[in-house]
């Protein structure tokens, strides 16, 4: 079994910085994708970050030039850097990791995490 737990969330102005952590622990043998998603209320879960393996990256257009998407694999760690914050990017935010264990790969998800920007 694989958990994920994220951290870093909470309340900022516009134009301010957070930093989400997610930390995958369990039985992990390697990490593919790590990716990072939001739901605001009342609409779908959105895919905001993605990062391979191998580092390549992917964003949204909404946060291109705003967030970084990151990884510490010795750590089996993610992280965003959100900076420049807007009041539409309050949502939870969801870690996913597909993970390679046991001799399959399934995807996990973290928890959620409350981001709050005010105007």
């Amino acid at each position: 079994q694989v958990q994920l737990v994220e951290s870093g969330g909470g309340l900022v102005q516009a134009g301010g910085s957070l930093r989400l952590s997610c930390a995958a622990s369990g039985s992990i043998f390697s990490i593919n994708v790590m990716s990072w998603y939001r739901q605001a209320p009342g609409k779908q879960r959105e895919l905001v970050a993605l990062i391979t393996s191998g580092g390549s990256m992917n964003y949204a257009e909404s946060v291109k030039g705003r967030f970084t998407i990151s990884r510490d694999n010795a750590k089996n760690t993610g992280y965003m850097q959100m900076n420049n914050l807007k009041p539409e990017d309050t949502a939870v935010y969801y870690c996913k990791a597909d993970v390679w264990g046991g001799g399959f790969m399934r995807a996990y998800w973290g928890q959620g995490t409350q981001v709050t920007v005010s105007s």
